[in-house]
């Protein structure tokens, strides 16, 4: 699949724990990536200094879905379910 022009959910949804170019502790879910142009584009995109993290990420139907909201919905799903539980996670949920 090729990436739907205007989304940029792949640059907004997940974290991304490596350095960014602008965002060198990296960036927390829901927020935009700081490389996301606003024509939802990445700026890095043929840039060695992009993440390896972004440049293995392959748009798939599965996660993409038909829209943009769609794949952001789908990220933040995937990202909640993948986060690591931590002691404070435990103590809210029991």
């Amino acid at each position: 699949m090729q990436c739907r022009p205007l989304c940029g959910a792949c640059c907004t949804a997940p974290s991304i724990t490596s350095y960014i170019p602008g965002m060198p502790q990296g960036k927390p879910a829901g927020v935009p990536c700081i490389q996301l142009t606003e024509a939802y584009q990445c700026a890095l995109f043929n840039d060695p200094a992009r993440p390896k993290v972004c440049s293995e990420f392959s748009a798939e139907e599965y996660v993409c879905g038909s829209t943009r909201q769609s794949a952001i919905d789908n990220l933040t799903l995937l990202e909640s379910e993948t986060r690591p539980i931590t002691i404070l996670t435990l103590q809210r949920t029991y």
